[in-house]
């Protein structure tokens, strides 16, 4: 078992039901307050036979996921800040980091150089990291008041946003796992504004780590940024409900968490516009937030907000048909 690295803390005993029941709830309704609008009933047709949900057991709310090695991914409690291990190809999912108290888990990714995962904390303002393979605690880092909501990793570290603040936070991180101190980007242009209620939210990194994308769910659409200086320019797209954001070339998905819906994008060259290819939609969608790719099938976890008599919180997998 690895070592916790030196500014983890100790973990704590497993909570008692009845505490995590009350920290689900508080946790919930904080969360509800960043969200603006409130969904019908699911659809009732029938799912095609690809797609399938996948349960997390347990789990008092859902919001990140993560790509890990070959069909793992991992999942979020955004109540507890519990941290669910599955498997796409087996349907398969478990607790896997029974998070310390007073924790949240957003927006999340996987290291591929540490095996480090990365997680937003939400209105908690930090970020937490862990160890893939032992489970273990490697930092819990203090960012920013208001609401940290998702996290892209390039060659200098995690970068995360702040749905609260015009501006980028930068956890460094090299090759051997160490991590630097917290490095703040403001934004200027448009990316930068922040006209109340959710402002930025998913972010991902494009030509290799040289410029950055983010969602902002206000202005519906996303901006790229300049991790250098923080200057941003718009991208011209269109994207009601943009929430979590996913970039590998020139694709871009974008979840559109109300509506239910994955828009792929091709990217311009230079990043100032794009062509929609198509529309990825499930009847099991409730509520998607982000998105992890493996090969050609998406994995999403649904948030529910809004939905009502919520029993259980699921990831959904389907065919990035196209």
């Amino acid at each position: 078992m690895r070592h916790p690295h030196p500014l983890s803390s100790r973990r704590t005993p497993r909570r008692s039901p009845h505490r995590r029941s009350l920290r689900r709830v508080a946790a919930a309704l904080l969360a509800a307050a960043f969200v603006p609008l409130v969904v019908t009933a699911p659809a009732t047709a029938a799912p095609p036979a690809a797609d399938r949900s996948i349960e997390l057991p347990g789990a008092g709310g859902a919001e990140g996921i993560a790509a890990g090695r070959g069909s793992t991914f991992f999942a979020g409690d955004l109540a507890t800040g519990d941290i669910f291990r599955g498997d796409v190809r087996r349907g398969t999912a478990a607790l896997f980091i029974d998070a310390p108290d007073g924790r949240a888990a957003v927006g999340m990714k996987v290291d591929r150089r540490t095996g480090y995962l990365f997680v937003a904390g939400g209105a908690t303002g930090q970020a937490y990291v862990y160890d893939t393979r032992s489970g273990d605690e490697v930092a819990a880092i203090d960012l920013a008041p208001g609401f940290i909501n998702d996290v892209t990793i390039t060659r200098q570290g995690a970068w995360f946003t702040n749905s609260a603040a015009g501006e980028l936070y930068l956890v460094p991180i090299t090759c051997r796992g160490k991590l630097g101190d917290v490095r703040v980007l403001p934004l200027t242009g448009p990316a930068g504004e922040t006209p109340g209620g959710f402002n930025l939210n998913g972010i991902a990194s494009a030509q290799g780590g040289r410029t950055l994308l983010v969602a902002h769910s206000a202005d519906a659409t996303v901006y790229t940024v300049d991790p250098r200086t923080g200057a941003s320019a718009p991208t011209g797209l269109d994207l009601p409900n943009v929430d979590g954001i996913l970039v590998q070339g020139k694709r871009l998905w974008a979840v559109q968490n109300q509506l239910n819906q994955v828009s792929v994008v091709k990217l311009d060259g230079d990043l100032a516009g794009g062509r929609l290819l198509r529309v990825v939609t499930s009847p099991l969608f409730e509520v998607p937030t982000t998105v992890a790719r493996f090969g050609n099938r998406l994995a999403l976890p649904n948030a529910k907000f809004g939905v009502p008599d919520v029993t259980s919180y699921d990831v959904v997998v389907v065919r990035d048909r196209g």
